[in-house]
């Protein structure tokens, strides 16, 4: 899809590989570049697609993770504007610097049929970091990022732009309907800690807020809250599941209900078994 205008000056594009969104926000010294896709050859044709709205040079850019499918056209970017600040959570931008997360990315025998692209891509890290939040002054207007805490990966950010009242989630939420609205729960994902992460989201939203997901159509906060909710039903549930003894391999077919479909919570059941602390567990859990 074309970059679309979803608020004064903000535009998405949502790319097919991945069900990504991409978004540019305008501002009198330029445009910020939220999240650069996955690879040099997906990079350059964002550059091409931004380009093409005559709206001027990008001059921030934003990793909202450390994903492949967020970061991995950085160095593409780099290329097509110079040095530009790349800005990423510092977990986030430590784990691009380690290559945390990115196997599946290198497998030659990954069944994407754009993996070759990936694997022949160089990752440049994030320039530019922080723990908490920062403001990226883009001259008529202030954009926010804020780390609001753990949940789909440990280096979540998100992007405020508070004249426009839009939020740009990153994966802390989905709407992707390749995963029936499923969030990501991977390998690094916290569900425990998810909940409280979006709660933090939900106040810097309004009722108004344009909310961008990583992956999927645009929503609102009405969309977050329920997935917020959702996210916590699914912890409760296997920590429930884990303080009855259940073994993990068991736990999904020990609930009645699941607010996800089951063949995408393998990980997030992992997950919670490995991260509560011993005295909500009951033996056997193996």
């Amino acid at each position: 899809m074309p970059f679309t205008e979803v608020a004064d000056r903000v535009w998405v594009s949502r790319y097919p590989w991945f069900d990504l969104n991409v978004t540019i926000v305008r501002g009198a010294r330029g445009l910020l570049l939220v999240d650069t896709h996955a690879s040099d050859v997906a990079a350059r044709e964002v550059v091409a697609d931004v380009r093409a709205l005559g709206l001027g040079d990008v001059v921030e850019a934003v990793n909202t993770h450390e994903h492949v499918d967020h970061c991995f056209g950085n160095g593409a970017v780099l290329a097509a504007y110079g040095d530009v600040p790349v800005h990423a959570h510092e977990t986030a931008q430590a784990a691009q610097v380690a290559g945390v997360g990115h196997e599946d990315a290198w497998d030659p025998d990954d069944s994407d049929p754009r993996s070759a692209e990936v694997r022949a891509t160089t990752l440049v890290p994030a320039t530019h970091t922080f723990s908490s939040a920062r403001v990226v002054d883009l001259g008529d207007r202030l954009v926010e990022l804020v780390h609001p805490g753990r949940g789909h990966t440990a280096g979540d950010l998100v992007v405020r732009v508070p004249d426009a009242d839009v939020l740009l989630a990153g994966d802390l939420v989905e709407e992707s309907q390749e995963r029936e609205g499923t969030p990501g729960f991977g390998a690094d994902c916290w569900p425990l800690e998810w909940p409280l992460t979006l709660d933090v989201v939900l106040g810097l939203t309004t009722g108004d807020s344009v909310v961008v997901p990583g992956h999927g159509a645009v929503v609102d906060r009405e969309f977050v809250e329920q997935q917020r909710n959702d996210i916590g039903v699914l912890a409760e549930t296997i920590r429930d599941l884990a303080g009855r003894g259940v073994p993990a391999a068991e736990a999904l077919d020990a609930a009645d209900e699941w607010p996800f479909p089951v063949r995408f919570l393998d990980q997030a059941v992992r997950r919670v078994y490995e991260q509560l602390p011993r005295a909500q567990k009951r033996l056997p859990l193996l």
